[in-house]
């Protein structure tokens, strides 16, 4: 199969060589494309000086828009499936194969999970996580034991919709979506690291604003958004 990993990046200068270089020197199977999504650091130039594969940004559209970008240049270049991957590090590419391999099996969508053997803790992030579970469930029939999962792969004719369709952004909400249009959905375990510098975008008010929105989200779609049939979308 041929695989695109996707690595939006904002302000990601002291992580994008460290993640950049070990997928180049270790997982060289897979191609990767870098979105710099309007950085004001120096992520652009790090990357311009390593001469990695990479997409600028001129301003900053989002991670919504930063995978968009990634999902067309994957659609253009005919790859089968594509992969989100953090660009700080928490995301390990050693569970990459496995999740291609499902995509092979004909599932559309494979989540890197964190709690498909493991259990889930008592945290704030955990409840929010159990929410977002239980409104996919309520909606969709489905359960995703891991719905804030970033890592997430994607089969061609999934890629096909998230580059056409601005509405489908890399959240829990589009999986629920994606789910009620007839996507095969499984999960693969894996193990995440911690972010190693910078900071993350989310603070414990804008958590608390996601889940929320989020569970709004899914549970809005699942009453009113129009439903496609994945079949026109798998050639």
């Amino acid at each position: 199969m041929k695989v695109l990993i996707i690595i939006p990046a904002f302000n990601e200068e002291a992580n994008i060589v460290r993640v950049t270089d070990h997928l180049i020197s270790d997982y060289p199977q897979f191609d990767y494309v870098i979105v710099n999504d309007g950085s004001s650091d120096h992520t652009a130039e790090i990357c311009r000086e390593h001469g990695y594969r990479m997409i600028d940004h001129p301003v900053n559209l989002g991670l919504a828009g930063a995978v968009r970008t990634g999902m067309k240049y994957a659609l253009e270049n005919g790859y089968d499936a594509a992969i989100q991957f953090d660009g700080d590090g928490q995301h390990r590419p050693e569970y990459i194969g496995a999740m291609a391999e499902k995509i092979a099996e004909g599932y559309d969508v494979v989540i890197g999970s964190r709690f498909v053997t493991e259990k889930k803790d008592g945290s704030l992030r955990m409840v929010g996580s159990r929410m977002i579970e239980s409104f996919i469930r309520l909606t969709t029939g489905k359960k995703i034991n891991d719905p804030t999962s970033g890592m997430r792969m994607y089969s061609r004719r999934i890629i096909k919709m998230l580059a056409a369709d601005a509405s489908l952004t890399p959240e829990p909400d589009t999986v629920a979506y994606l789910i009620r249009c007839g996507a095969k959905i499984c999960e693969v375990q894996v193990h995440m690291d911690e972010r190693i510098a910078g900071e993350s975008y989310l603070n414990l008010r804008r958590a608390v604003q996601y889940m929320a929105t989020v569970c709004i989200s899914i549970l809005l779609g699942g009453w009113f958004r129009d439903i496609k049939s994945l079949g026109e979308e798998a050639q």
